[in-house]
């Protein structure tokens, strides 16, 4: 019998040692608890034949991206928050990928390039980058023009998607 109690005791006191120390269900990532704005600079487009508003564009889809991913805020005030973001977008191109006979394409990629610089004040001071390439594919019989925004909405969300997982990671 006195067996019995000291087995249940050190199972109990070993089955209490792996109990986790704090219970939530708020997931506070890989991010340091001292981030808690960021600023994000309208990205430079050093890329030709990109359309004149997409810099605009991704920059406002990259601001949106972390908000709603992260628990981070957007700070009014550039340059203010423990994030600074800049990002320059430095390819846009459009390529054959499937070739089939008479040198005609059967798929088009559209691919975008961006490079983000992130500088971190808290808790110390520190330069991330991320280079990011992306792209979809869609028929070389779709008229470029009628579809780039349904395929530039698709790339732009990859590319915000590295961001955040840049950001939610524990580098």
């Amino acid at each position: 019998m006195r067996s019995i109690y000291i087995c249940t005791l050190g199972l109990c006191l070993l089955l209490s040692s792996c109990w986790p120390s704090s219970v939530s269900l708020i997931d506070s990532g890989g991010m340091p608890e001292e981030w808690k704005t960021f600023t994000l600079k309208t990205l430079e487009n050093k890329a030709p034949n990109t359309p004149l508003s997409y810099a605009a564009i991704l920059s406002e889809k990259t601001k949106d991206a972390i908000q709603n991913n992260t628990r981070l805020m957007l700070n009014p005030i550039n340059g203010a928050g423990e994030l600074s973001i800049e990002g320059v977008i430095t390819n846009y191109s459009i390529t054959p990928v499937a070739l089939q006979e008479g040198d005609n394409s059967q798929k088009n990629r559209l691919s975008i390039s961006v490079e983000f610089s992130i500088f971190v004040t808290k808790p110390k001071e520190d330069k991330i980058t991320l280079s990011t390439t992306r792209f979809v594919d869609y028929g070389s019989s779709t008229d470029l023009a009628s579809a780039e925004n349904g395929l530039l909405d698709e790339v732009n969300n990859q590319i915000t998607q590295d961001l955040v997982n840049k950001l939610m990671s524990n580098w």
